[in-house]
């Protein structure tokens, strides 16, 4: 311990007339006050690095999340079959976009119902493409296809109606109690 001490006053004595000794002025804490209470947060790069880290996590997204074309996997189907396929799944998916356009507290319950049963024949059709890519194509597996896409559009466009339904009655309802 002794020596430790003695090499710091060796230390402090070399470097002794060298230190800044430099008093401040009697106003200075209240200026540093001053100026930290006027500086303000830089909101531009903030924004800016939100905007970047959201870029980033949509392109991650997008190509972490590519899920195969319903017409990639009909590999063993003909042209024919293809197109109906993909005819029919874009009116699914349009079907689909308007329920989720009406989602509201109100229809809350009947779209999570709906989309409960579209997952169910979405197996089903599944299924379906495993028999045809088992088994090839036949009348009776086309017909299946057909008619399980079908009722999915139906089923969705019932829905729809249902839900279209259900907001009239709310709105002839509320003119009622006005």
């Amino acid at each position: 311990m002794k020596k430790e001490n003695k090499k710091l006053d060796k230390l402090f004595d070399k470097f002794e007339n060298q230190w800044d000794i430099e008093t401040l002025e009697s106003n200075h804490e209240e200026r540093f006050i001053k100026k930290l209470k006027s500086k303000k947060p830089n909101w531009k790069r903030f924004v800016s690095i939100g905007i970047a880290a959201s870029i980033l996590v949509m392109l991650g997204l997008s190509i972490f999340n590519n899920t195969p074309k319903k017409t990639e996997e009909l590999r063993f189907a003909s042209r024919e079959t293809k197109q109906t396929d993909s005819i029919f799944t874009i009116l699914i998916e349009n079907e689909l976009e308007k329920i989720k356009e009406k989602k509201s507290p109100e229809n809350e319950k009947i779209i999570s119902d709906a989309l409960k049963q579209m997952r169910t024949l979405d197996s089903d059709y599944e299924k379906i493409i495993k028999e045809l890519e088992t088994n090839g194509e036949s009348k009776q597996i086309i017909y299946a296809m057909i008619s399980n896409l079908q009722t999915r559009i139906s089923f969705l466009q019932n829905v729809l109606l249902h839900i279209e339904n259900n907001e009239k009655l709310k709105n002839i309802s509320d003119e009622k109690t006005i």
